[in-house]
């Protein structure tokens, strides 16, 4: 049976942290030839993955498809389990940023469409390589600060909710 359209439009929590930092990979790789070629159709392809990446996780998301099948457990082999709703934060500002490149770039700003992404990729380089995700960096601060209440992940503020690695074998 397949799910119903609600429940098909969940983000996973918890999140496998190489899974993400795979996409994040992808997602340079994307950003940097959008940045070479400069043509809107490319902006709006990366900001479509980041559309069906906030809406349901890697559900929908080619690139999120291949993180969570193939790149995460046959390359990076092993999982590490992270809470979803920074993750799905960190999302939505890439699709902020994604789109405000579509919109540059439709407008004929096509170098302000660049800086922006260029801003994307040294986000994404940064999960990628280091595991620092600046979106959940945000999301912490903004939940620290009670403008995201607490209840929106209990496991980012209390440890004991947070799940240990895995190793997978």
């Amino acid at each position: 049976m397949s799910p119903t359209l609600p429940s098909a439009l969940t983000f996973p929590n918890p999140v496998n942290d190489y899974a993400a930092r795979s996409t994040a990979g992808l997602v340079i790789a994307l950003a940097v030839v959008a940045i070479v070629v400069d043509h809107p159709v490319l902006y709006a392809l990366l900001a479509l993955g980041f559309l069906l990446r906030v809406m349901a996780g890697p559900r929908f998301s080619p690139f999120g498809q291949l993180s969570v099948r193939v790149i995460a457990p046959k390359i990076w082999r092993k999982t590490k389990l992270v809470p979803g709703p920074p993750k799905r934060f960190a999302q939505t500002i890439g699709l902020v940023f994604s789109g405000s490149a579509l919109v540059l770039s439709l407008l004929g700003l096509g170098l302000a469409a660049q800086i922006v992404t260029a801003g994307l990729v040294v986000a994404a380089t940064l999960e990628f390589a280091f595991g620092l995700c600046l979106g959940c960096v945000a999301f912490g601060f903004l939940q620290r600060r009670g403008i995201i209440p607490e209840e929106v992940c209990e496991a980012c503020n209390n440890l004991s909710l947070r799940m240990p690695a895995v190793a997978a074998d």
